[in-house]
């Protein structure tokens, strides 16, 4: 598949050829998936600058994703009674407020306290965002799905970078600069994207919790929360282990972003393809912990290696992961993306936490261990509930389809 041509699964066009509505939004989508990553370079200078712990500067992880999961019920009530652009804009204001005030935070805890804020404008943007950017696309869904794609890949491919670059002078540099940025794509929405027909049914906040009745989009969600845990256990606790200044460890999670980006937008789907989901999923989460457990043993080279690599598996995990959800249940693409984030994010939440206790309570290897076996138990999830995968999974062309975007990465 030409990744400027996508061909004709939801009509055709080029992703080059789209209104400055679409180029707003994903401008601001970009800068929405940095704030993921942004702070990676910068953890240990924010520990050294707050004198705190590693555990302590984790829970800016933890209070971000844990709002992610609950405000995933609320999303939806939100966008299907003010509307797309209402609620992009009002994404975007917590976040500029909140990442404003991060930079100006005197203690970890209120740092963490703004960061859940953060987390809640940032649901409710990338919620939104991509729904909005194929409602305004031209040529076709399927552009403007790999368009949204693209702007993720890109966003967690930059978003340590410009960690690194603004936080080498200091740690609140980066704060300002997401808080600067935001504001200019609250602006560029405001001016370029009119107001989208709300949905015909409103959602409510249980609509999501329902939908996770069905067995596999439950199987799915249950297996990406181990995979989440695996994911952020390396996107949060390996900047520790790897002890490097901002500017390199800018450069170690950018080519990890890289990695993440390609894999996820070109060779998931040709994998898929190949293959079929559930066999691409399952050998790309043993080889995940395969390789975070070669990171935990590992001399310091090593470790950046396998840094890097596993962005790859993470990008074909994230694709594999949203198709999945997203085509298993007969629920509304929201609403059963609501429900698999709402449990996935979780984890995205616990990782950060656990990482750095367990290794105070036994070494720095054993962090990564458990990553490795949460991998494993997310394929044996796979493995076990592929019937209840299957009906879709197998026979799923890939859609280059995300709902949430923190495909997060879902993806």
């Amino acid at each position: 598949m030409d990744p400027f041509n996508p061909g004709t699964d939801a009509g055709t066009g080029s992703i080059l050829r789209q209104p400055k509505s679409v180029w707003a939004t994903a401008g601001a989508s970009v800068v929405a998936f940095m704030g993921i990553g942004l702070v990676d370079p910068i953890l240990p200078s924010i520990a050294q600058g707050l004198n705190a712990t590693a555990s302590q500067v984790s829970l800016l992880f933890t209070s971000y994703f844990l709002i992610t999961a609950i405000a995933m019920l609320v999303t939806g009530f939100v966008s299907s009674r003010i509307g797309g652009r209402r609620t992009l804009l009002l994404g975007l204001a917590f976040v500029v407020v909140f990442a404003g005030l991060a930079g100006t935070s005197g203690s970890v805890a209120e740092l963490v306290g703004f960061r859940a804020g953060w987390g809640l404008g940032n649901a409710l943007f990338v919620s939104t965002a991509l729904a909005v950017i194929v409602g305004a696309a031209a040529g076709g869904s399927g552009a403007a799905i790999l368009l949204y794609e693209s702007a993720l890949g890109l966003g967690m491919a930059c978003g340590p970078l410009l960690g690194a670059l603004l936080g080498d002078a200091s740690w609140r540099y980066p704060f300002f600069g997401t808080a600067f940025l935001m504001a200019v794509g609250f602006l560029c929405i405001t001016a370029f994207l009119k107001e989208q027909p709300k949905p015909a049914r409103k959602t409510s906040l249980l609509d999501p919790v329902k939908a996770l009745g069905h067995g596999g989009l439950a199987s799915a969600a249950v297996s990406a929360f181990f995979y989440n845990y695996t994911f952020f256990t390396v996107l949060a606790f390996t900047p520790f282990v790897l002890d490097m200044s901002p500017y390199k460890s800018g450069a170690v999670f950018f080519a990890w972003g890289v990695l993440l980006a390609v894999f996820s937008v070109i060779v998931a789907p040709r994998l898929q393809r190949r293959f079929g989901s559930l066999k691409v999923l399952g050998g790309s989460l043993v080889l995940l912990a395969a390789d975070v457990l070669v990171l935990g043993y590992g001399d310091h080279t090593t470790a950046v290696v396998c840094t890097i690599l596993s962005g790859a598996f993470i990008g074909v995990n994230n694709t594999v992961y949203t198709e999945l959800a997203l085509g298993v249940s007969d629920a509304p693409r929201p609403v059963a993306s609501a429900g698999y984030n709402f449990v996935r994010w979780f984890a995205a939440a616990a990782a950060p936490y656990f990482a750095p206790k367990i290794e105070e309570w036994s070494d720095i290897h054993m962090p990564f261990v458990v990553a490795a076996v949460t991998a494993v138990v997310g394929a044996l999830v796979v493995v076990v509930r592929r019937n209840a995968l299957t009906n879709e999974a197998e026979e799923l062309e890939p859609k280059h389809a995300t709902e949430d975007g923190v495909a997060v990465f879902a993806n």
